[in-house]
């Protein structure tokens, strides 16, 4: 099989939150840390909590990103507390997905053998045996992997190198004179980062003649620290300077009594929180400790689930409003942080102030009931994800819970780590079954249920309702894979084993291809359809699978669902193909190709890729089976490698014989190199003939973000690009035109169905059919534009083409946000495209038409 390996295309830095500030200083801290990591192959960033460690392995990162062909990958590890789950938190970041029980550390290794990355660690002094093992393991498996930790402890391994990072420095007083106010900001980070941030809550706010000298001594006081001083300048808006370091000086002679054992610089940090903590109202600071549970970030929903009806301490409950009260305080005090996801407010502590906040529930004797409510929230949002499941909210279930999936794994963390509470957490991570098995993390998800059932839960309807979802679907691969393997696909199965009996599949409950009817039991009962038809394929009786198929299509159509859907359509490709129509099979993998579900996870882009490679090749257009399976070598390349494929390394398959057999052996392998150079979006367009990038345009130097150089734009971009053009050949490894008009009536008509809702053609989408009719028309000839949309589905993509949301749309037309989500989805799937920039781009043209 031809190697894939990452290239100057794919630099990148992935899991970096963007700076919100500016970087203070560290040009020769950076320098060095640079220095040290090209000399060796693990470096740990030491020093006390808020000396910038994160920051600075952060700025660091993005100076060295072009050394690294496959990337920079940050793993945050604050918000774990199980030294088991590192590794999983780790293959999480790479995106590498294990949809094994391998143990995960083991998929990691593999997955690292022939790349060149940079690995950050970051906060790894509560995890050390854990980090120590992990960066070992990975070290001595690999050649290319460099890792960059960040904690208050070394690792304490062989060939580890250290840099403790230093404060910043700060003038004495006799360095300062009149004379050197303008200069002195510039030439002392310490003060320059205070003036930097008072400016931020203070415009205008600026160090001179008249205050330099008492910046400085705050800044001493402080020790350079670059969190306490930030805590200290947002107190510019209540307190002069000269305030701020009399309260401090007090503040230092309470410390004088502390333990002589900590460290100085640990009792700084300390001071600066203690007098955060005091400037807060006694409701502030209660929610404070409250919301401590938190990690990773929360929603004012979350705040108010956990802090509401809570004792104040003064026999009153705290009610919904004074929390929302009490997270505006907070925020103004700069001790939550707020940010924004899709449009949505959420807020978050600092990994030092939520120690501290912990430190203080603690002191309350309120901590296991304040993680028995953060749970509790949790597992009510997991029941609400599950029976949502199956419908039109499957991308944003998604992708709330991969925003909440540290508390998530917090909520799982409490109910394995506190007596009594293990039912609960069997519960919690059965329920979320979808989650690991659409996700393509069943890894996860079985690391969750064993520790509840070692930890003494008993088994329960959730737990077999869980497995069986998981086993299903790994059922269902290794057989889809068992048919793609057979030198002949209608005769895959063996004579005895076909003629064994397959039960009948559960009835379709009353009322479910009802819209709005949508029901957890719903998914269940079209995953039993598909396991059933793969396994009618797998026993060489296809004909009897693809009724099967229809009606699980049918089921997921009429509730607007899009996972199960995929699998369905996949499956009955599968059957076509195993009937020897390969157009039918193709036309249903690029269905399946259509849905933005597909295309957002690339396990189920993979395998569809796969089975229209599979298609093309035995349809004899080798040349495409050849570049679409390349690609899919890629995406499997970048995401973990194929659980299935892994069993039976090196085998070649019914397709890859067909096409090489075809093209020869050369011939294929340049297609192959071409299509393992497109990105998961130029793959999708390739395979459903959408304008794009062409596999000829990626080998002459196009980028893997889809672009292409300046001084290489031009030729045909016009929706053909994909197929043989004239510059296909510059090179000399092109394989030459198609022949045969055949052979072109055969592509156009690929995909190719009528909506019988609007009885409109959607032939590869308009795009493909209006490159078409431009490609083959004459230079006079005027272009016709099909509009496959309706009235309102045109008003919709205006609105789309504007950048509006869902809910904008909605309130804009003055109809129900599902409605508006129903004209997005089926715009979507009459044109042929998967996101909506494919919509605007294509509203904006026809409107410039």
């Amino acid at each position: 099989m031809t190697s894939i390996v990452g290239g100057s295309e794919s630099r990148r830095t992935s899991g970096f939150p963007a700076e919100l500030t500016s970087f203070v200083g560290r040009r020769d801290e950076a320098a060095d840390v640079r220095r040290l990591l090209s000399a060796g192959r693990l470096l740990t960033l030491t020093g006390p909590g808020g000396v910038g460690k994160t920051r600075l392995a952060g700025h660091v990162a993005g100076q060295v990103a072009r050394a690294f062909p496959d990337g920079v990958w940050l793993v945050p590890l604050a918000a774990l507390s199980d030294e088991a789950f590192v590794p999983h938190a780790v293959n999480d970041a790479l995106g590498v997905r294990n949809e094994t029980v391998r143990h995960p550390l083991e998929i990691l290794v593999d997955h690292l053998r022939e790349r060149r990355l940079l690995i950050v660690l970051d906060n790894c002094e509560h995890l050390l045996r854990s980090c120590a093992v992990l960066a070992g393991t990975v070290l001595a498996g690999t050649e290319g992997v460099r890792i960059l930790a960040t904690s208050r402890h070394r690792l304490g391994l062989a060939g580890e190198q250290l840099f403790d990072v230093p404060p910043l420095p700060a003038p004495a007083p006799e360095e300062l004179s009149p004379s050197t106010s303008s200069s002195a900001v510039e030439s002392f980070p310490a003060l320059r980062l205070f003036a930097d941030r008072a400016a931020a809550v203070v415009p205008g706010f600026t160090v001179g003649e008249a205050n330099q000298q008492a910046v400085a001594r705050l800044c001493r006081r402080l020790d350079g620290l670059p969190l306490a001083i930030e805590l200290a300048a947002v107190r510019v808006r209540a307190l002069g300077v000269d305030q701020l370091v009399e309260r401090l000086d007090d503040r230092y002679q309470l410390l004088t009594c502390g333990s002589p054992t900590s460290a100085p610089r640990h009792r700084t940090l300390r001071s600066a929180v203690d007098w955060s903590h005091e400037l807060c109202t006694p409701q502030e600071q209660l929610v404070w400790a409250w919301l401590s549970v938190f990690v990773g970030g929360f929603d004012l929903a979350a705040a108010e689930a956990v802090c509401a009806g809570k004792d104040t301490g003064t026999g009153e409950k705290i009610a919904p409003c004074a929390v929302l009260d009490a997270v505006a305080g907070l925020v103004d005090k700069s001790v939550l942080v707020r940010e924004e996801h899709a449009g949505q407010v959420r807020y978050r502590l600092l990994v030092s102030l939520r120690d501290y906040g912990l430190e203080k529930l603690h002191g309350l004797g309120e901590a296991t009931e304040t993680r028995r409510r953060h749970r509790d929230h949790f597992a009510r949002l997991g029941a609400e994800y599950e029976q949502a499941w199956f419908g039109p909210d499957q991308t944003e279930i998604t992708e709330r819970i991969r925003i909440d999936q540290d508390n998530f794994r917090a909520a799982l963390d409490f109910c394995l780590t506190t007596p009594g509470e293990a039912q609960h957490g069997l519960r919690l991570a059965a329920r979320l079954w979808f989650h690991w098995v659409a996700g393509g993390i069943w890894g996860e998800g079985r690391h969750w249920m064993d520790g509840a059932l070692r930890a003494g839960a008993r088994p329960d309807v959730a737990l077999t309702r869980a497995m069986w979802a998981g086993a299903l679907t790994s059922l269902v691969h290794s057989r889809s894979a068992a048919v793609l393997a057979g030198l002949d696909p209608v005769r895959a199965a063996a004579e005895a084993d076909a003629e064994l009996p397959v039960p009948a599949p559960p009835p379709v409950p009353a009322g479910a291809l009802a819209p709005g009817r949508a029901r957890a039991s719903t998914a269940f009962v079209v995953l039993t359809r598909v396991e059933l038809a793969c396994t009618l394929v797998s026993r060489g009786r296809a004909g009897e699978a693809i009724p099967l198929c229809a009606e699980a299509v049918a089921l997921c159509e009429a509730h607007g669902e899009q996972w199960a859907r995929s699998w369905a359509l996949r499956t009955l490709a599968l059957a076509h193909w195993s009937a020897g129509q390969y157009d039918r099979a193709a036309e249903h993998a690029r269905a399946c190709l259509r849905l933005p579900y597909t295309v957002s996870q690339h396990q189920s882009l993979a395998r569809t890729l796969d089975l229209l490679a599979a298609a093309e090749a035995l349809a004899g257009d080798a040349e495409r089976a050849g570049v679409l399976r390349g690609a899919v070598d890629r995406i499997w390349h970048d995401i973990g490698g194929n659980p299935v494929e892994a069993l039976q390394p090196g085998r070649t398959r019914a397709a890859e014989h067909h096409a090489r057999r075809a093209l020869g052996d050369h011939a294929y392998a340049l297609a192959h190199r071409r299509g393992s150079r497109l990105t998961p979006e130029q793959a999708v367009a390739y395979a459903l003939g959408e304008p794009g990038e062409s596999p000829a345009a990626a080998r002459r130097g196009g980028r893997r973000d889809g672009s292409v150089p300046a001084s290489r734009a031009g030729g045909r971009r016009d929706g053909a690009g994909f197929g043989p053009s004239a510059d296909d050949g510059r090179d000399g490894s092109g394989p030459g035109p198609r022949t045969g008009e055949a052979s072109a009536v055969r592509r156009n008509a690929r995909g190719s169905s009528s909506d019988p809702r609007e009885g409109t053609l959607t032939a590869g989408g308009p795009a493909r059919a209006l490159a078409s009719t431009k490609a083959s028309a004459p230079v006079t000839a005027p272009v016709v534009d099909p509009v496959p949309l309706t009235r309102r589905e045109l008003q919709v993509a205006a609105l789309v083409a504007q950048g509006r949301t869902n809910k904008q749309i909605a309130d804009h037309l003055v109809i129900a946000r599902r409605t508006a989500e129903g004209h997005v989805e089926r715009i979507l799937v009459k044109l042929g495209f998967h996101n909506r920039s494919q919509v605007a781009a294509w509203f904006s043209a026809r409107a410039g038409l």
